[in-house]
């Protein structure tokens, strides 16, 4: 069984140095507590946490090579992945979250982890602004209505890089009756039923939105 380090490098598809790692560590902890009174994960995962929500951020980082990309997490709850992404790239990292206590929790880890280049963004993705290169999301909704949702952050030259569970292929099958995508479909490296979309060019098609 591979170590923490060694995981992440496999993970990441690049040197992840031990400070890096025992920040995740810390995180981890910080997680850990405050599920004891906001329900940021399943308690069910608690015990593999690492590998369920951490490795599975974090493996996110290798789908696209430009090491100073802007990503953005929407719906980014406690940090799962927008957090694991600051904290493994180099570029900047924005997370979008509507809910005001994990908005305060993300605050607080990025201020105790000193994570300089993470910035949250209280509220719905439809109110965020800016254009990024990379756009993420976890489990916050269909691939149809997630690239509706985020269009507006997008340029020509975005990336989407979104983990999908056992209905991946489901899910892009009713995303074509709405968008033009040029798609490819990656395994993920936690979950053998899970998939990883990666979008990189979407353009609505003329019936309009769903």
């Amino acid at each position: 069984m591979l170590d923490r380090l060694s995981a992440l490098d496999l993970a990441t598809g690049r040197p992840v140095s031990r400070e890096t790692s025992d920040k995740i560590a810390a995180f981890e902890a910080m997680l850990l507590e405050a599920n004891q009174t906001q329900n940021l994960i399943s308690k069910a995962t608690e015990a593999d946490l690492f590998e369920r929500h951490i490795l599975d951020g974090a493996q996110l980082v290798r789908q696209d090579p430009r090491r100073e990309a802007s990503w953005v997490d929407i719906g980014s709850g406690p940090g799962l992945p927008g957090i694991v992404l600051a904290l493994l790239h180099k570029g900047p990292v924005t997370l979008v979250e509507p809910r005001s206590l994990r908005v305060a929790f993300l605050h607080g880890v990025i201020t105790a982890l000193d994570i300089s280049n993470a910035t949250v963004v209280g509220g719905k993705a439809s109110a965020a602004e800016g254009r990024f290169e990379v756009i993420t999301g976890r489990a916050v909704a269909s691939l149809t209505k997630f690239i509706d949702l985020s269009h507006h952050l997008s340029t020509e030259k975005t990336r989407w890089v979104l983990p999908k569970g056992k209905k991946a292929l489901e899910e892009l099958e009713e995303a074509r009756r709405f968008w033009h995508l040029d798609v490819r479909v990656e395994e993920s490296l936690t979950d053998a039923d899970a998939r990883i979309l990666i979008v990189d060019k979407a353009q609505r098609k003329r019936r309009g939105r769903p």
